[in-house]
């Protein structure tokens, strides 16, 4: 067949690959005038772009998509790991109360691989380049769906400003920004039906490198994520003696607009205990990077099940974008790509049935993760949001997160929370919550397994105290951090 990728992101060029690697002949179309970066530090010097601000956040590729990766794209796989991408087994995950981990067998399927995503970007774009089969045009804009009439629409290819491109089947990989909603509202479609629920975060990140390997505040070969009373910090280890540091406030609060600043970010990572101590061995490498606007979303193209078109699908941020706290992004991305070349290998006459199959596959795969991260996030916001109220940061009542409603409580089930606590002490729950983390596990059928329900009890009744809050910031320390910006 011949397949038309709208969209040259990781999403775009790993469909491409792997469409191309099943025999279907693959174009692929981007509206940036991408080119080929010699190197990797070339590629992390122009990764900013404002049509995709995330390529430049933190990046981690989870359990779950390292072993898709390896096993659907070795050479992919190969490619980041001789890029400087740095495995992160689970002995470097363990928490500081969980010391005395012995190995099982397993234990590789927990590995996740660190890198900046412009590394990744990179390994992707030279074997695309590479790849017979696929042709990749960039500086080119789609403005809409090429279709024949029929209710629903069958697309038929695209539309660019210079002509037409036919295509058997046209894929959706052009991100959170798609156009694709006013592409099939032009051609008569309905709407993809879409559910919202808003993570309530901005971003504002910078990178730095190691400045050697001796006197570290805790192992580069992982990512340190401290949910604190009013903001989330981080640190990502990466590639190539790299490190990302994190800042994550509500949107809503807006004191920390000012972490725009180099100085300001500096100063308030600086009021953060668990972590301040990374600011010692790190040179800065690069700015600071912002990103809002963040919210959870799961679109689909078929309404009751109905396709709203024929012949269109949707890959990695157009099925579904995440809270990038959790980094499943990236999983989601590649499930959503394989299921597609299954579909199309298994209905390559019948595009009705592959809009069916495909939708299927995105609520066995990628729906429960989408709740997961949604419900998760909805807690998280309420507390914040309440801590932020109380102390008259935020005027008003704390308003309530748009979320699907959580299970009733049952002591037949556990939350995520109640999960990452256990697991803290308890070595088969941390391999337990590590599998939900890392998308080897749906989380829902983790929460109400009999026994991680009974192991989960019996952690908490020998550990009635709770788990010890991470310390934060000084009050004054951080209005002092913040007011550098005034």
């Amino acid at each position: 067949m011949d397949v038309v990728i709208v969209g040259a992101g990781a999403a775009g060029l790993m469909t491409a690959l792997l469409t191309a690697r099943a025999g279907h002949r693959v174009t692929v179309l981007e509206r940036e005038p991408l080119r080929p970066a010699a190197t990797v530090e070339e590629a992390a010097g122009r990764a900013f772009r404002p049509t995709a601000p995330q390529i430049v956040q933190p990046h981690v590729l989870l359990a779950r998509y390292r072993l898709l990766l390896r096993e659907h794209l070795p050479d992919v796989y190969a490619g980041l790991v001789g890029d400087g991408a740095v495995e992160s087994r689970l002995e470097a995950q363990l928490p500081p109360t969980l010391r005395d981990l012995a190995p099982e067998p397993a234990d590789d399927r927990y590995t996740m691989l660190l890198t900046r995503r412009s590394t990744l970007d990179r390994v992707l774009d030279a074997r695309v380049r590479a790849e017979p089969g696929i042709t990749l045009h960039t500086g080119a804009t789609v403005r809409g769906l090429r279709t024949e009439g029929g209710a629903p629409p069958r697309v038929t290819g695209v539309r660019l400003g210079d002509g037409e491109l036919a295509a058997d089947v046209v894929v959706d990989a052009s991100g959170r920004r798609s156009r694709i909603d006013a592409w099939l509202t032009a051609t008569g479609a309905r709407p993809r039906p879409v559910v919202v629920a808003d993570c309530g975060l901005a971003y504002y990140s910078r990178h730095y490198r190691l400045r050697g390997p001796d006197g570290l505040p805790g192992r580069a070969d992982n990512r340190t994520i401290l949910p604190l009373d009013e903001f989330v910090a981080g640190m990502w280890g990466a590639d190539n003696g790299t490190v990302v540091l994190g800042l994550c406030p509500l949107a809503e609060d807006h004191r920390f607009r000012v972490l725009r600043d180099p100085a300001v970010f500096t100063a308030v990572f600086d009021t953060v205990p668990g972590l301040r101590g990374w600011l010692d061995v790190l040179e800065p490498i690069s700015d600071v990077f912002p990103m809002g606007g963040l919210h959870n979303t799961l679109h689909r193209l078929v309404d009751h099940a109905r396709p709203v078109a024929l012949g269109i699908h949707a890959v990695g941020d157009g099925v579904c974008t995440t809270n990038p706290t959790l980094a499943r992004g990236l999983g989601v991305a590649l499930r959503t790509a394989l299921d597609l070349v299954e579909v199309l290998d298994a209905h390559p006459r019948d595009p009705f049935a592959r809009a069916l199959a495909h939708d299927a596959a995105i609520t066995e795969g990628v729906e429960p993760f989408y709740l997961d991260q949604a419900r998760t996030d909805a807690a998280r916001l309420a507390r914040v949001r309440g801590v932020l109220h109380e102390r008259g940061v935020l005027d008003g009542p704390p308003p309530a997160p748009a979320a699907p409603p959580p299970p009733a409580p049952s002591t037949g089930r556990v939350g995520f929370d109640e999960l990452s606590a256990a697991a803290l002490f308890d070595a088969a729950l941390f391999r337990t919550a590590t599998s939900v983390r890392g998308m080897l596990a749906r989380p829902e059928e983790v929460y109400t397994d009999p026994a991680v329900v009974a192991r989960v009890r019996a952690v908490q009744a020998a550990h009635r105290d709770g788990v010890p809050a991470p310390a934060q910031p000084d009050p004054d320390r951080l209005a002092t951090a913040l007011a550098c910006g005034a």
